[in-house]
């Protein structure tokens, strides 16, 4: 390859990168990365990036990669991010479902010391443990 040839396709690997990387100049940001895009991004006309010419297939490889990557949610940040707030939601309900189960079994157990209590009619049982004195007498 010649220097003059070398030059585009650097511009090209540029404006690629920038697409990838959220921070293009030319193109509004979360463009999707297609051959237009990154020839726009690159500041060449829409469609000067062709399939017909030996000297962009490995630019023409590259970008149908990165257009894969995007659409695969594996690797799209927006999609980890709404997987793992997803994530976070449904622990959330299970956390909390625990904690109204927790709630509801202190209760009930709070109704049946105090029914046994009258039935027995001593006092009423509390729930936790007076603290008692260590060995030496501390708490």
């Amino acid at each position: 390859m010649t220097e003059s040839s070398e030059r585009p396709l650097e511009e090209y690997y540029a404006a690629l990168q920038r697409l990838q990387n959220g921070q293009s100049i030319n193109v509004p940001i979360g463009t999707k990365i297609t051959n237009d895009a990154v020839s726009l991004e690159a500041g060449r006309g829409k469609g000067s990036i062709k399939k017909s010419r030996a000297l962009f297939a490995d630019l023409i490889g590259a970008i149908q990669e990165a257009a894969r990557l995007e659409r695969d949610p594996e690797h799209n940040p927006k999609e980890k991010v709404a997987r793992s707030q997803a994530k976070a939601d449904y622990y959330r309900l299970l956390y909390e479902a625990a904690l109204a189960r927790e709630l509801s079994l202190l209760k009930e157990l709070y109704e049946l010391k105090k029914q046994l209590s009258k039935l027995t009619g001593g006092k009423v049982i509390p729930l936790r443990k007076k603290k008692t004195s260590g060995p030496d007498g501390e708490e």
